[in-house]
């Protein structure tokens, strides 16, 4: 029975195969790849009567495992429709399967597929399906698979299927930074031809006492009778692992490429009986070895190739019963290089070969000091210990149930694009951190800004590309390019002329262009012309100056004369006279600019595009199609759409006064709160209002009277009076010989002497 996600995966392959031949699957190591391609195989036996499949493994004890798996399913060798055969016996055996011809090849562990071997493949069979299974479609030397593969299919992550429960959860502990270990592996420099560090000179380094001591220390401390895989540089440095930890006590037994076949079958199947508890190994249990119950993983050998990291933890991930957790043991401080197995990868770049399948210190230095922040502090277990804890699986499972992939190792994304040179081509191509974001392809990268790059193609032209490659402008032949602030471009001729190009509306300019900013809103001005930077660009006459540009906050109004033959209707107004032959630029409008029909009740306005359509445009909203020169029903003509859109502007404006209005009154109610405590103050021979230390109306009255509630009596000449809030607004002018405030809001006001009045004060 497929799991709920290998029934998704297959379920995307054979869609993908409506379209596409040959396609790569990723799956984290653990999650059933060998049960998905079974299945995939018996479902596509069923379509047809003389369906054939091959199964290519690169090594014969891969071909052994699919052959039991595929048995599940009801194919058995003698079927003769499904053969399982290594790469390395097929490369001898052509001759032998020449009669053959399948319509599925599937490729297990199908990084390895770039090798010749491979290929030949692709060249005998060109019509057959093609599938390749992996769980690291990377190269160290960043050398994609869309030669041979059309499409990847990238499944779930190592952190969704631990958080799902598919595989196990990890403690993971590595030496500290500054330790003896990894002063020795900072020091290795020869690489192999793989391009990973060079076996000889690891093994010249660790495959001495001292550090093996530390393997077992280690071990002793975080992993005492767990049952475990250990990964060593070489076979002389597994073999003196082994003999070391069986003089402590451990049962531990080396295996390597010259171990016996029936002794290394003999030795698993002891070490899955638990009979062995340590298995001591040189790149033989790095792909397709299958014992859930493991413990434990030491790292012991140093790698660049994010492809054996992965495949080497993965051994440990497998769930089984009773295994609540595995510890990931790191003495050779890889995570440094790759960040942890739940950091995120992008597969899609690895597998178009846009970045290589390698660590890079630079790129998780900011995990590191995440990871250094997050770590469980266990003073007794670590103060003087060889190791430190990364994260417990605690944490593990902390940082996974909130969403997060745990330090993700996609330090990249954050990076500024930068050009890189092909050493081969000569050519020049862009990349974000160590992601290739578009190939070498350029003559020259002259300039790089934000997101988008100057540069020359093959065919000497210049022009702008953006981070991925895609042409935004095409210009002719420039000796030079550079960017200026605020999106301007500057080209240099042959004779040392320089021109202009405004990187929002690709027009060319002669002059260097001044950008005017209005809000929202950017004009260009180059001489004595006006120009805007939407795509239809505006160019005014000459003669207009800046007070001909009104900004009135979503759009600019430009008082000048449009072209005589354009010409447009306005909304009857008493200063519509004002607006005839305006033009209007919008605010977040890259496209148009519009001839001005006139401002409405609330702000909105009404505008044309000089083709015959009106629209109505308000802050914050599209503008909206509302009539035409030439209507096909009454709601398009000009007169009625207008018509109704005044009598919505009204009501709008009306609804906004009384929202003002009460927002007004409620912060007076609020201000008149806070000075509740004010008191009459003299200065000279003037007197104001004070709260404390703070005035609050400046002394300039003859006289005040204490305060009646929100208000208070002033004199400003003799016997001439009126009424202030506390806060200095008049609200009666002082022109009344007497007047008096009454506790119920309301004021008697003497006229003369028998003449008074009252008024409401609220």
């Amino acid at each position: 029975m497929l799991r709920k996600y290998q029934h998704t995966i297959k379920h995307f392959l054979f869609s993908e195969w409506a379209q596409h031949s040959s396609i790569m699957i990723q799956m984290p190591t653990g999650t059933g790849k060998t049960h998905l391609l079974a299945s995939v195989i018996y479902d596509h036996l069923k379509e047809g009567q003389y369906q054939c499949v091959w199964i290519v493994a690169h090594r014969r004890e891969l071909v052994e495992q699919i052959v039991e798996t595929v048995a599940r399913y009801g194919i058995s060798k003698e079927d003769g429709r499904v053969k399982v055969m290594s790469i390395q016996w097929l490369s001898r055996h052509w001759e032998d399967v020449k009669g053959d011809n399948p319509s599925l090849i599937v490729i297990d562990e199908a990084h390895h597929a770039l090798a010749e071997t491979y290929q030949e493949l692709w060249l005998r069979y060109p019509n057959a399906k093609k599938l390749g299974m992996t769980a690291t479609p990377c190269r160290l030397n960043r050398k994609g698979f869309t030669d041979l593969f059309d499409t990847l299919i990238i499944s779930d992550s190592i952190a969704d299927f631990i958080r799902q429960g598919w595989l196990s959860a990890f403690d993971y502990v590595s030496i500290r930074p500054n330790s003896e270990d990894q002063r020795l592996i900072d020091c290795l420099e020869k690489r192999g031809a793989d391009g990973d560090f060079q076996v000889k000179e690891m093994d010249a380094v660790l495959n001495r006492r001292p550090s093996i001591e530390r393997l077992y220390e280690s071990v002793r401390q975080y992993a005492h009778g767990k049952k475990g895989i250990v990964y060593a540089v070489s076979i002389s440095h597994a073999r003196n692992i082994a003999e070391y930890y069986n003089n402590k006590g451990v049962n531990a037994v080396a295996i390597d490429s010259k171990t016996p076949a029936k002794l290394r079958k003999q030795m698993v199947e002891d070490f899955r009986q638990g009979k062995i508890q340590v298995l001591v190994n040189v790149d033989v249990f790095s792909e397709g070895f299958d014992c859930p119950d493991v413990e434990f993983v030491q790292m012991a050998r140093p790698t660049l190739s994010l492809a054996k990291y992965l495949q080497q933890v993965g051994r440990g991930l497998r769930k089984t019963d009773g295994k609540e957790t595995c510890m990931l043991i790191d003495n050779v401080g890889l995570y440094r290089l790759f960040g942890l197995p739940t950091a995120y990868r992008d597969w899609q770049a690895m597998f178009e070969g846009r970045l290589a399948g390698k660590g890079y210190p630079t790129a998780n230095a900011r995990n590191v000091s995440c990871m250094a922040a997050g770590q469980e502090k266990d003073e007794a277990l670590n103060a003087d210990g060889l190791l430190e804890t990364i994260v417990s699986h605690r944490q593990l499972m902390d940082y996974l149930q909130s969403g997060s992939s745990l330090f993700d190792n996609n330090a990249s994304q954050a990076e500024a694009l930068k050009p890189y040179k092909d050493r081969q081509s000569g050519l020049w191509g862009l990349k974000q951190g160590e992601i290739i974001t578009a190939k070498a392809q350029y003559r020259t990268v002259f300039d790089v800004k934000d997101y988008r790059a100057a540069v020359r193609f093959e065919d000497n032209r210049v022009g702008i590309v953006d981070g991925n490659g895609n042409i935004r402008i095409k210009l002719n032949r420039y000796r030079y390019m550079k960017f200026l602030p605020d999106d301007i471009g500057a080209m240099t001729d042959n004779t040392g002329h320089t021109f202009y190009i405004d990187l929002k509306t690709s027009k060319l300019y002669n002059g260097k262009p001044e950008v005017l900013k209005y809000g929202r809103i950017e004009m260009l001005r180059v001489g004595m012309v006006y120009y805007s930077r939407t795509k239809h660009v505006y160019k005014s006459p000459l003669g207009i100056n800046s007070f001909d540009l009104v900004p009135r906050g979503f759009y600019l109004r430009i008082y000048t004369g449009l072209a005589d033959n354009c010409k447009f209707r306005y909304i009857d107004s008493e200063d519509a006279f004002l607006h005839q032959d305006c033009v209007c630029i919008l605010a977040d409008d890259e496209d148009e600019y519009y001839g001005f029909c006139g401002e409405l009740a609330d702000g909105s306005i009404v505008i044309t595009d000089g083709k015959g359509n009106y629209y109505h445009a308000m802050d914050g909203k599209e503008k909206q199609y509302i009539a035409c020169e030439h209507p096909k029903t009454q709601d398009e003509d000009f007169d009625v759409a207008v018509s109704r859109l005044k009598a919505e502007a009204e009501a709008r404006a009306a609804k906004m006064r009384e929202n003002l209005q009460r927002e007004k009154e409620k912060k007076q109610q609020t201000r008149l709160a806070q000075i509740q405590d004010v008191v009459p103050f003299q200065s000279g021979l003037k007197w104001g209002l004070r709260a404390g230390s703070r005035v609050i109306v400046p002394p300039i009255y003859r006289s005040i009277q204490n305060p009646v509630g929100n208000y208070c009596v002033v004199e400003t000449n003799p016997r001439q009076w009126g009424i202030i809030r506390l806060d200095g607004k008049v609200v009666v002018e002082a022109r009344y010989t007497n007047v008096e405030i009454s506790n119920g809001g309301t004021a008697q006001l003497t006229v003369f002497p028998g003449i008074t009045k009252t008024v409401n004060l609220k």
